[in-house]
């Protein structure tokens, strides 16, 4: 009786072992390198200094939301201009200076004013704490928790003076969405992807730069193409894509590998952002696919299919 009791995660022990040989199989024959060309954390990749990793990599996370091919080009413009080194650019920026980096700078929500809180944040705590990860880290030690630590570092990133800024890069108009504070019950995907980033690792995707926190303390940086394959596999049943779905998903994952959960994140979401397992169920698709047999919605497509299959057979046999 107890085998079949749920965990907090929705994923039952006999599920999990049903689950971890052939996600960690799945995970394991994944084109991370093919696939991370496609993804904002090939940006960051391009540098080799912690410090430039970080103050890249947080830039980029912060302003990934939309379609990667809207986004990654104004990133790749805006690094451009921060020349060799982003970690002293913003060790040595000003609020003019932000605004000249940032002059004619539009992503949907988000203007000048906006992006130059987050480098001029940057490069405060740099020059305070000598780097992104002492910011954070010291906020999880006074907080404890995850959550409160994401809202202590978006806190800190935006203790700058704001007349200068708005002088000199004019009003801010989604700085919230940008640097959520108070953090609220929203799943923090993109906080989340950026710790992921410098957290665990280093393999292909992930830098592993990060020594004072460890992986086992991680969340799933939940979006919907994650959402989606992790009620297809049983990580959860909530429907919200909030911080307690990122929580179940998080436990589920953690009886697969307590130590490193979130090693799952970016093939899977990869696996559902690249359309080879579309938001819609076709059983062309889902018939080869290496997680068919633990998969809800392609099971229930396969076997959909099965019936239409028969009842063609049917009606095509003589009366």
């Amino acid at each position: 009786m107890a085998a079949r009791r749920q965990t907090a995660g929705g994923l039952s022990p006999s599920a999990a072992a049903r689950l971890r040989p052939l996600l960690d199989g799945f995970v394991a024959g994944y084109p991370l390198l093919r696939r991370r060309d496609a993804d904002p954390v090939e940006l960051p990749h391009r540098y080799s200094d912690p410090r430039d990793v970080e103050v890249a990599a947080l830039l980029c996370a912060s302003l990934a939301y939309g379609r990667v091919d809207l986004f990654k080009p104004k990133l790749e413009v805006l690094l451009s201009r921060m020349g060799s080194s982003p970690a002293e650019c913003v060790r040595s920026l000003d609020p003019a200076g932000a605004a000249g980096l940032l002059d004619g700078f539009v992503y949907r929500f988000n203007l000048p004013a906006d992006v130059a809180v987050l480098l001029l944040g940057m490069g405060k705590a740099l020059r305070a704490k000598g780097s992104l990860e002492a910011l954070f880290a010291e906020g999880l030690g006074r907080t404890g928790t995850l959550h409160e630590a994401l809202d202590a570092f978006t806190r800190a990133l935006r203790d700058v003076e704001m007349a200068p800024i708005r002088r000199a890069a004019g009003r801010e108009r989604g700085l919230g969405h940008l640097l959520p504070s108070p953090l609220g019950p929203g799943a923090a995907k993109r906080l989340n992807l950026f710790l992921r980033w410098m957290v665990r690792g280093p393999d292909e995707v992930d830098f592993g730069i990060w020594r004072q926190i460890s992986p086992a303390k991680l969340m799933v940086p939940l979006d919907t193409h994650l959402h989606r394959m992790a009620v297809n596999l049983g990580l959860t049943r909530r429907r919200a894509l909030d911080w307690r779905t990122a929580e179940e998903i998080t436990a589920s994952l953690r009886l697969l590998d307590a130590e490193d959960p979130v090693k799952y994140d970016f093939a899977l979401c990869h696996f559902g952002m690249s359309g080879s397992c579309p938001a819609r169920r076709d059983p062309h698709h889902c018939a080869g696919c290496a997680l068919l047999q633990v998969c809800r919605s392609g099971a229930r497509a396969a076997a959909s299919s099965t019936r239409r299959g028969r009842g063609g057979a049917t009606r095509r046999s003589p009366g």
